[in-house]
């Protein structure tokens, strides 16, 4: 396909040069209505780009095929027979595979430490989660994607599922087998659905981990506004082969996403795509050899840069080089006051914090100057740690502490009787509520789990120390949601 063409630009471009006056949604008209205190902030140009695809970008019926066009160019550069955008980001993208393959009351193979938006997508459809142990790592205290093994174990527990649901990469850049576990799935007549949220940029440079696509996953989804470069809610999903009908999957998005979706979104993702399309080689070539020098230059401060330590037969299959994983407990201080000090003092901002480390991602959009600033706000940081508090202690539970009884399905205990109990109350309840340090966002606890003492103190005890835990009722966590007691 001509991937020099951009439909949706090229329609919005189109827009303004015949220079249309709406008498239809979005109500700025084009900027018109927003306040100039606001203009001043976010400028004019943003309103003017927001444009109702339905008789805006294209006509009352959608002849001109904008959308569609700019998905088929989508899907032929990833290697994908269908694509679909997504402007409520791969949280419904990963809903609406969930429901393509299984329904409410089935089976669907998933990892314990998959995305809150996955847990979700459990509680809104009814599906029966069969869960697949991950490769804990109990050294540094995370998980990693399972492998063949985990899926076959839980596979042999209960063989009546519909389908399987695998994380890669995590938040942390650690990538899965996915080839292997592919296989094992279609060995057994299953689709494999593949949350890529963050390998956006996987399927244009041979140096990075595996893509889902060439994989052999069936379906793939990815939040360009992550690892690539669009703006935020940009997703897309992506399938191939007969395993999952495309029809049924645009149903389900349908079904759960929004009839009023944003052209800047469109609009970015085919911008995106023409731009990686042609340039992506080149633009991840030097996006390589420049994370390459930023991880030597932070191993030369005396930093932790972690890659190898997470490789192994029971760990990760593959890293992703982009994500740049700090160690900060030879510091003595935690990620999370880490985060803080470097946007407080440093304006600089990083992905992810956690009880000891921080991530910082890279990608194409930087260059030697924004390398310059990470290594520099690091290098204060190496400095300024000596007089920072000592962090407070998590309590962090063993492999086997993580891995909770599942008492009820997810959507029962959630929608079902609930009532508020104190935290001494609420072990050996079962939860009625998520409770997910956030990023990455891998609840510690779930609907329809029993409540342990370790858990329970592991996510008290991280509150505390500066863990974020944006789903109690409580925010304080003096309290937890549990199933009512008939």
């Amino acid at each position: 396909m001509d991937h020099s063409k951009a439909p949706v630009l090229d329609a919005l471009r189109e827009y303004h040069r015949i220079g249309y006056v709406p008498f239809n949604a979005p109500g700025h008209k084009q900027g018109r209505g927003i306040d100039p205190r606001v203009l001043d902030v976010v400028g004019a140009d943003v309103f003017r780009s927001d444009v109702i695809a339905l008789n805006g970008l294209d006509d009352r019926l959608m002849r001109q095929g904008v959308l569609a066009e700019a998905q088929e160019l989508m899907a032929d550069a990833v290697g994908a027979e269908h694509t679909f955008f997504s402007t409520c980001g791969s949280s419904l993208s990963v809903k609406s595979a969930m429901l393509a393959v299984a329904g409410p009351h089935e089976k669907l193979l998933v990892p314990r430490h998959v995305h809150k938006s996955v847990i979700s997508g459990l509680i809104v459809s009814g599906v029966r989660p069969v869960w697949v142990r991950p490769h804990w790592d109990g050294e540094q205290h995370l998980s990693h994607p399972p492998g063949v093994r985990e899926f076959a174990e839980a596979y042999e527990r209960d063989p009546d599922v519909k389908g399987a649901l695998m994380v890669t990469p995590t938040d942390y850049g650690t990538c899965g087998d996915l080839r292997a576990v592919a296989d094992w799935c279609h060995e057994r007549g299953i689709p494999l659905i593949v949350d890529e949220a963050w390998g956006a940029h996987l399927p244009f440079h041979d140096g990075l981990p595996p893509w889902g696509m060439d994989a052999g996953a069936d379906v793939c989804v990815t939040s360009v506004h992550k690892m690539g470069a669009a703006v935020e809610q940009s997703s897309v999903f992506h399938l191939q082969g007969d395993r999952v009908d495309p029809n049924v999957l645009k149903s389900r998005e349908d079904l759960l996403g929004t009839t009023s979706p944003s052209s800047l979104v469109y609009a970015a993702l085919d911008g995106w795509r023409r731009q990686m399309a042609e340039q992506g080689k080149e633009l991840l070539d030097g996006a390589l050899t420049l994370v390459e020098s930023v991880r030597g230059r932070l191993a030369g401060l005396g930093l932790t840069v972690l890659h190898d330590e997470f490789l192994g037969p029971d760990l990760a299959d593959s890293v992703d080089p982009m994500k740049v994983v700090l160690d900060l407990a030879p510091l003595g201080i935690s990620g999370y006051q880490a985060a803080d000090w470097l946007r407080a003092q440093q304006h600089v901002t990083v992905g992810l914090s956690d009880h000891r480390r921080i991530v910082a991602q890279l990608n194409h959009s930087d260059d030697d100057e924004t390398a310059d600033v990470l290594v520099s706000a690091l290098e204060a940081l190496v400095r300024a740690a000596p007089s920072f508090a000592t962090p407070p202690k998590v309590d962090l539970p063993s492999p086997r502490e993580m891995e909770l009884e599942t008492a009820m399905l997810p959507r029962d205990a959630f929608f079902g009787p609930a009532e508020q109990v104190s935290l001494d109350q609420a072990v050996g309840r079962i939860a009625a509520e998520m409770i997910t340090p956030y990023p990455p966002g891998a609840p510690g606890i779930l609907p329809g789990e029993v409540i342990t003492r370790p858990v329970l103190d592991y996510v008290r005890s991280g509150l505390e120390a500066g863990m974020e835990l944006p789903d109690p009722a409580d925010p304080e966590l003096k309290s937890v949601r549990v199933v009512a007691e008939r």
